[in-house]
C-alpha cells in the first residue's frame, strides 16, 4: 500500500468535500446548516468538511455517510 503525500491528501480531501456537497444536494438537502445538524456536526466545521479543510475521522465519514443513505466506499468512489 503505498502512502500518499501532503499535496495527495489535500487533494483527496477536497474532492471528498465535492463529492459530499454533490451528493448533499442531489439528495435534496440544500441548506448546508440543515444537513450538517443531521448529522449532529458543527456548522462550521461541516462547512469546512465541504471545502476540504479538515481531517476527517472515519465516525464523521460514516455520519455524513448515513445521512446520505449512502455507504463510505461510494463516498470514495474514484477519489483515492
Amino acid at each position: 500500500m503505498q502512502h500518499l503525500n501532503h499535496k495527495q491528501l489535500l487533494s483527496v480531501r477536497k474532492a471528498l468535500g465535492k463529492r459530499i456537497r454533490s451528493l448533499r444536494t442531489k439528495k435534496g438537502w440544500f441548506k448546508q446548516c440543515l444537513f450538517a445538524d443531521a448529522c449532529r456536526l458543527n456548522r462550521s466545521f461541516f462547512g469546512e468538511v465541504e471545502r476540504g479543510q479538515c481531517n476527517l475521522s472515519l465516525a464523521t465519514i460514516n455520519r455524513i455517510a448515513r445521512t446520505l443513505k449512502t455507504t463510505i466506499a461510494d463516498l470514495f468512489e474514484g477519489i483515492a
